[in-house]
């Protein structure tokens, strides 16, 4: 990734793995065309930052072209997002969600250890002027930087046709040094200087998310709280990591490793297997809420398992 949220990743330090042990293009597209045959229809790419990797507009175009893929959306810090738009858009991405946790220059400066608010704006701002494909906004409120400014964030969802999604911190890596703003309170405090807030159902996406209608609002404003109000029993996500391990649920370290079937010279029929194995064993329920520490609990950080 090219930003060192504090949240995320440490300022210095960072592990680099080396390109080989990456997965390629090709190995990604096979895995996701098998897949498709076993009935996944909607594919999201993530990072870290996938904008930091060479052709991510033409692996979405290969990804579209999938038979049995209806969906391919991708999320980005938005900071290379402005030279690259044109070609997401020729791409036929279906939909962009751009991480923002504020519109402050100093606060996005203390957040992410980096000076980019500038591109990230240029960034939204051609991403709405293209006006093709859905925006959201992802927000991760920090508590007690005041300074944050969670009411500017939301109002990009008044003047705009975007989604602003307000996603509790996760005890993940760094995320277990910082406390969580729950859902309730944040609500409460929008809603005091917005309005009242309707539920509109599941309008936006494929997810856990819930939205909202805010009276004068171009979009909506959802809520992704993994902690305080726990969607495990509707959970539809699985993850492939850059490495090639098909994780199950982001709390353990359940799955299974994709990548040496693939360059060991199995089948697709092997890979079905194992998907369907690690598919079979995907955990109940996180539980987040708990202290206790579990042997398969996930020890790498969100940047690491791709959130």
């Amino acid at each position: 990734c090219n930003l060192r949220c504090i949240y995320c990743m440490p300022e210095e330090g960072v592990q680099h793995v080396e390109r080989s042990l990456i997965l390629q293009e090709e190995e990604i597209l096979r895995i996701c065309r098998v897949m498709a045959e076993l009935g996944i229809r909607k594919i999201k790419l993530t990072g870290g930052e996938p904008l930091v990797r060479p052709r991510m507009p033409q692996l979405v175009e290969k990804l579209k072209n999938m038979p049995g893929i209806e969906k391919v959306t991708l999320t980005t810090n938005g900071v290379f997002l402005k030279d690259q738009m044109s070609d997401f858009a020729r791409a036929r991405l279906d939909g962009l969600n751009i991480s923002l946790d504020t519109l402050d220059a100093s606060v996005y400066r203390q957040l992410t250890r980096r000076d980019e608010i500038e591109a990230v704006r240029r960034g939204l701002r051609t991403a709405i002027q293209k006006g093709r494909m859905q925006i959201k906004i992802n927000c991760v409120p920090v508590l007690g930087i005041e300074e944050q400014k969670l009411l500017e964030v939301a109002e990009l969802a008044k003047n705009h046709n975007v989604h602003v999604r307000f996603i509790e911190m996760m005890p993940i890596g760094m995320g277990t040094q910082f406390a969580f703003v729950k859902e309730d309170a944040l609500k409460h405090a929008l809603e005091e200087a917005f309005g009242t807030f309707t539920p509109c159902g599941d309008v936006a996406g494929n997810g856990p998310c819930h939205y909202f209608a805010v009276p004068g609002f171009q979009g909506r404003i959802g809520f992704i709280s993994a902690v305080s109000h726990k969607f495990c029993s509707e959970c539809n996500r699985i993850r492939l990591t850059s490495e090639g391990f098909l994780k199950t649920c982001l709390q353990y370290d359940n799955g299974v490793e994709l990548k040496t079937i693939l360059r060991g010279g199995g089948t697709d029929e092997d890979l079905r297997r194992a998907i369907g194995q690690a598919l079979a064993e995907k955990p109940k329920g996180h539980s987040f809420e708990k202290k206790t520490e579990f042997t398969d609990r996930e020890h790498r950080g969100m940047s690491q398992i791709g959130g």
